[in-house]
């Protein structure tokens, strides 16, 4: 089921984390953070490689191979135990509360008291935090947001988590003998950014053996409920699965009817009511006679009710329906429409692989071009500077000259950061060598909306930005959006021919729909982008896709699905290598 990798991140993340609380070393803490993301973004599961394979994984070195080992034996690491014996379990949740870092949960603590989650919402309702050093009035009134964000966000797991466990799970049930279809639906099937809860559809004539096999699953943690056509279940992280089985000749209806969502599902119950039938998750049938007119596929649903089929990420009711009825649903963005990825890392900053790597998956996707954007100066961490952007740019001007990925275009660009008053790292004489310069916010995020506003219009207008990365700087479930004002931001972007990121990494998903069907309104173009760290995230675009449908985006509407020729032109580099 998981992989190994997981299990090791997640305990070198919390020892890094358990470092600074406790005022460690603060290299070590780095170096942890750093094997952490290099083992969880190895696409290899660890279980399956010998010691000598895992201290080749990049930024690996023997001490976490011995971790590793460790881990593989114990399940866990005696250095995290004993780190976790100095701090109560409640101050490391605290900093899973946006605006809440380890030095304030550290400060929270000592000076406090404060050591559980529901500890600090009540001194944060009681404004006891603005008095702290370093605190004040707007760090508290963040302090409370990030805590709605929290609560917002508990049991709930991000597109990627889900999908990856949709996947095991579907997979083991599907191998269970009796079994003729497996998938999953609900809002997973929808592509929401967050999901809830997992629903499980199956299709076979005798349900026992799969609600068997369900609730034996290493995953689940307990059963809570069980029976012939439904088992609902608690995975050991908190999520709740529902398994539901179906006769194979109602498998269409079951699916129309678990994917939803209610909004939708309510629409077309109503519109077979008024035809004089009956819907429901067996099928659709006459209201008089009851005979069943459709329910083996959703495409016979669909057409029962004078409807063309409508895909899952536009089932909201917004219109689809009303679509589907005139024949006017729109020609949706797929994946395979994608011909390349404009937003991807490599360890020259925070990635974990190679840039050779990097271009030899992107190269197994079919892309026909691809952009290499590491980290700009002014995010210090990273520890970039001129000689090592150019030293990259050679290597990939060397590469591409050598045709060593065949005809994809390879090009060199640069993430830069947008300072709090829209200004970006580099001189223009320097931004001008770029193929494309992804321009986002990555500080100051509780800045006020005129602050935000203005700092998102000037990296639009300014001429060698081509992309606004992750605009909102969300982060699914652990940080609220910047406040802006979206619509004088979309209008600038569209007046000044900038692109706004659809970001495809799970734990951003950044813009969300919402905001993408405003700011297509607007007049603005749009990227899908990976903004992968590991050659395993260059499939993040998938996840992204499934946003820009759910805000009805066409290929025209993205400029990373349109042809190299056209991408060029917007790009603004006639003579751009490659051409």
């Amino acid at each position: 089921m998981a992989r190994l990798n997981d299990q090791v991140q997640a305990l070198l993340e919390e020892y890094a984390d358990l470092l600074t609380l406790t005022g460690g070393d603060a290299f070590r803490a780095r170096s942890a953070e750093k094997s952490a993301r290099a083992i969880g973004g190895w696409p290899a599961d660890l279980a399956d490689m010998d010691p000598k394979a895992i201290l080749e994984i990049p930024g690996v070195g023997k001490s976490t191979v011995g971790k590793v080992d460790e881990v593989r034996r114990t399940g866990t690491l005696e250095s995290v135990e004993k780190l976790r014996a100095k701090i109560p379990p409640g101050v490391r949740a605290m900093m899973k509360v946006p605006g809440v870092g380890p030095k304030r949960a550290l400060t929270l603590h000592q000076d406090l008291g404060v050591s559980t989650v529901d500890e600090l919402r009540a001194a944060a309702e009681a404004g006891r935090l603005q008095d702290l050093p370093g605190f004040g009035g707007r760090t508290e009134e963040n302090i409370r947001h990030g805590l709605e964000v929290l609560e917002q966000a508990a049991g709930r797991a991000d597109l990627g988590t889900a999908t990856a466990l949709a996947e095991e799970i579907t997979a083991a049930l599907t191998a269970v003998h009796g079994c003729l279809r497996c998938t999953w639906a609900g809002s997973l099937r929808r592509l929401r950014d967050s999901v809830g809860d997992l629903d499980i559809l199956a299709a076979a004539h005798d349900s026992a053996p799969l609600m068997d096999a369900f609730a034996a699953l290493p995953a689940v943690a307990e059963v809570i409920v069980g029976g012939p056509t439904k088992t609902s279940v608690r995975t050991r992280a908190g999520l709740q699965i529902d398994l539901r089985v179906v006769a194979p000749e109602a498998w269409g209806a079951a699916l129309v009817y678990f994917t939803g969502s209610k909004a939708h599902n309510i629409k077309l119950r109503t519109r077979a009511v008024r035809a004089g039938l009956k819907l429901s998750e067996y099928g659709l049938f006459d209201a008089e006679s009851g005979a069943n007119l459709a329910s083996a596929t959703e495409e016979d649903v669909y057409a029962a009710l004078g409807l063309a089929w409508i895909p899952p990420t536009l089932r909201e009711d917004r219109g689809e329906v009303e679509a589907a009825a005139a024949d006017e649903l729109p020609t949706l963005v797929t994946e395979r429409d994608l011909r390349g990825d404009l937003h991807t890392h490599t360890d020259l900053t925070d990635g974990v692989a190679s840039l050779e790597d990097m271009l030899a998956t992107a190269k197994a996707r079919g892309y026909a071009y691809y952009a290499v954007t590491d980290h700009a100066p002014d995010l210090v961490m990273q520890r970039m500077t001129d000689e090592k952007m150019l030293a990259q740019r050679a290597r990939l001007r060397e590469l591409a000259d050598a045709r060593a990925y065949g005809r994809m275009r390879l090009l060199h660009g640069t993430e830069l950061n947008i300072g709090p008053d829209g200004s970006v790292d580099w001189p223009a004489d320097f931004l001008a060598g770029f193929d494309v310069c992804v321009a986002s916010v990555h500080s100051h995020f509780g800045a006020d909306r005129a602050t935000q506003t203005r700092r998102l219009i000037r990296a639009c207008e300014n001429p060698h930005v081509h992309v606004i990365g992750h605009p909102s700087a969300r982060r699914v479930g652990r940080r609220a959006p910047i406040d802006a004002d979206w619509p004088a931001v979309f209008a600038a972007a569209a007046r000044t021919g900038t692109a706004l990121e659809i970001n495809a990494a799970p734990g951003r998903m950044d813009l969300d729909d919402d905001h993408v069907r405003a700011a297509k309104a607007a007049g603005v173009r749009f990227s899908i982008d990976s903004d992968a760290h590991s050659t395993v995230q260059l499939a993040n675009p998938c996840f992204g896709v499934g946003t820009a449908q759910r805000a009805w985006l066409g290929p025209e509407d993205v400029i990373n699905a349109w042809p190299w020729q056209q991408l060029r032109r917007f790009l603004g580099k006639p003579n751009l290598r490659g051409g």
